[in-house]
């Protein structure tokens, strides 16, 4: 579903396990970012109803995964470390089309989130086939399922805010790109580090 063409190698499972509240503030702040990200696009694009109420509803949503990954860290004793930088997201970022109509700029920029979606879900997919902490195991199975619909949901708004873009093939170019940036990461106990 996700065609991404570089799998994460599972060992990277074992780093993570090394610093489990690394990983754990590492995504909390992604979550934060997603959510700013969905409110970014409804500042950018507030003329479109239906594109507000889909990337509001995405919004409360992350928040809301932010909260639960910030509970499992004050549940176990840890501490929301300061925001980081995802050099990953903002690799990506650089591919997207900075020309072109709005119309082509708000497609990329669905494309860029539905991107970040599919290597999360992919991530929390080794997750939860690889960590041995149960509780760890069922919440990752759990953000696997909600970001594989987030994923989803940006593709699908891309091809209806558009009749212009070939969509699937902008995808192409973005799953080629993100093949690319992801072949040097994964040395670390971050979400897509």
């Amino acid at each position: 579903m996700l065609k991404l063409k570089l799998p994460t190698d599972p060992r990277w499972v074992r780093l993570v396990e090394t610093n489990i509240e690394e990983i754990l503030t590492d995504h909390a702040w992604c979550e934060q970012k997603a959510a700013s990200n969905a409110l970014s696009i409804v500042v950018q694009n507030s003329e479109y109803p239906e594109l507000v109420t889909k990337m509001l509803d995405l919004a409360q949503e992350e928040l809301e995964h932010f909260q639960m990954v910030h509970n499992i860290i004050k549940k176990r004793g840890y501490k929301l470390g300061l925001e980081r930088k995802d050099s990953y997201v903002n690799e990506l970022f650089k591919f997207m089309i900075n020309g072109g109509s709005r119309n082509d700029r708000l497609i990329d920029r669905l494309l860029f989130s539905a991107m970040i979606e599919a290597r999360s879900c992919e991530r929390f997919k080794v997750l939860t086939d690889n960590i041995n902490d149960p509780e760890l195991k069922e919440f990752y199975n759990q953000l696997m399922i909600s970001e594989a619909g987030h994923y989803v949901l940006f593709i699908k708004m891309a091809k209806e805010m558009t009749d212009r873009t070939d969509v699937d093939k902008r995808w192409a170019e973005w799953l080629e790109h993100e093949a690319k940036v992801i072949q040097n990461y994964g040395k670390q106990e971050t979400i897509h580090g």
